[in-house]
């Protein structure tokens, strides 16, 4: 057996070993073995019956906790078996915190340690209380754009939207006795940068070889920073194709405004706090990359956004106040709603990944996107070359129909964004069909 989660090997007892049975206890349980090796070989604990009388008591006198030590034996030889309970409140070794991750054990400090010990007592970040700020600190702006977006999505009593302020806070769950929440701060405040240092959106675009041309940050009261920050990406950022439907202006962006408004509501709503990074959107003659230093559930992966999932926010009363504003849904719906508004718009699905202590999200501009901007020209000039690359896509695909792009790149010698142009147009002509998401998901090649 090897170690895992709730099984680890020790040789022989030091006292140390006390961190690996508070990372157990503070991490659902786990079983500790004196007297095996790494491979779960069992050597022998020669002062297994000394250890027997003194090792609950001493767990007792320094962590506080109950264990169960357990004599057990192979053959000849005797080891000990230290069988540790899950504790719903954190348990601490000598003044620090461990927990069990995987097969390590980790020492908890700063953000990661502030949010164990919320999280442990039943607390959020965004909804602990924030004193110094009170009612008249807060933008009356801001509290008067909340009431004309919640009157008009129908998400909160009229009554309660004629109440005073300090009464619609209370109303929202964002007052704790006589304290403002820190999620009122943010919501409400003019500058919660005075308070929370991260707490804006940098956007910058970038050439092709990584050189900054220009930038801008983003300020103000949540529901204002979503909408500059849409403003100035549509407006100044992204460069629309305008074509015509009979007298009609049409324009197309690389990006669906619906999709790029639901990346930024979720990178808002979800985001870390703590984290004193900002929210950054990078923008390129090719794409669009928005980074969130958000933190996923316990238990959740990159595949768990991508799959139909329960709401479950890590910032409960923000994302509250962004529901009652008709802003957000309430059920885990962002990532499929920015998919369903891609495909609507029949633009390449985004690239969502975990790197970095933070979530990506990366928008590749469509071929066609770039023919139209050129009026043509690119598929006259490609044309030949674009053909051979699209009949080795789909012989790729023919052989591996979970091939991913990444892959596929590195077989033909193209960059991803070359693979994903020929992609999109081979749906567009209807030679393919991806069934699924973007992660999990395989290629279908449509018979014709």
């Amino acid at each position: 057996m090897t170690e895992t989660q709730n099984i680890e090997y020790k040789q022989s007892w030091r006292d140390d070993h006390l961190k690996w049975i508070c990372g157990f206890a503070n991490a659902g349980g786990g079983v500790l073995f004196i007297g095996r090796n790494d491979r779960g070989q069992v050597t022998g604990a020669p002062e297994a019956h000394r250890l027997l009388e003194e090792l609950p008591n001493k767990v007792r006198d320094i962590l506080g906790i109950l264990v169960a030590v357990n004599l057990c034996t192979e053959g000849d030889k005797e080891y000990l078996e230290i069988v540790v309970e899950g504790h719903p409140n954190p348990i601490s070794c000598k003044g620090e915190y461990y927990l069990r991750s995987g097969n390590t054990n980790q020492l908890l400090k700063g953000a990661a340690l502030d949010r164990f010990l919320l999280n442990r007592y039943g607390r959020t970040w965004d909804g602990s209380p924030l004193p110094g700020v009170t009612v008249a600190d807060l933008s009356p702006s801001a509290l008067a754009q909340f009431r004309q977006l919640a009157r008009r999505s129908g998400r909160l009593d009229t009554a309660a939207l004629k109440e005073p302020d300090a009464a619609l806070l209370d109303k929202l769950k964002l007052m704790e006795g006589s304290y403002l929440k820190r999620a009122a701060a943010l919501l409400f405040h003019p500058d919660p940068l005075s308070f929370f240092s991260g707490a804006f959106i940098k956007i910058g675009y970038f050439r092709p070889d990584a050189d900054l041309v220009y930038h801008d940050e983003v300020n103000g009261d949540l529901f204002t920073q979503a909408a500059l920050a849409l403003d100035l990406l549509m407006t100044k950022y992204l460069k629309a194709v305008v074509t015509y439907e009979d007298i009609v202006r049409v324009e197309r962006f690389p990006v669906p405004r619906e999709a790029l408004r639901e990346a930024l509501l979720n990178a808002l709503v979800h985001r870390d706090y703590m984290n004193t990074a900002p929210i950054q959107i990078r923008v390129y003659d090719d794409r669009l990359v928005l980074w969130n230093p958000a933190v996923l559930p316990d238990g959740w992966t990159e595949q768990t956004l991508l799959e139909p999932h329960i709401s479950q926010p890590h910032n409960p009363d923000i994302a509250n106040a962004f529901f009652r504003a008709g802003e957000i849904e309430a059920w885990g719906r962002g990532i499929e709603r920015i998919f369903s508004a891609c495909h609507e718009a029949r633009t390449p699905e985004p690239y969502i990944r975990l790197h970095a202590g933070g979530i990506w999200t990366e928008f590749v501009f469509s071929q066609e996107y770039f023919e139209h901007l050129s009026g043509g020209t690119a598929q006259k000039t490609s044309g030949k070359t674009s053909g051979k690359t699209s009949g080795k896509i789909v012989e790729l695909i023919r052989e591996n129909p979970k091939i991913t792009i990444p892959e596929m790149a590195v077989h033909l010698e193209k960059s991803a964004r070359t693979i994903e142009q020929q992609l999109s147009r081979l749906r567009e002509e209807g030679v393919i069909v991806r069934i699924g998401p973007a992660k999990g998901g395989h290629w279908e090649i449509i018979d014709r």
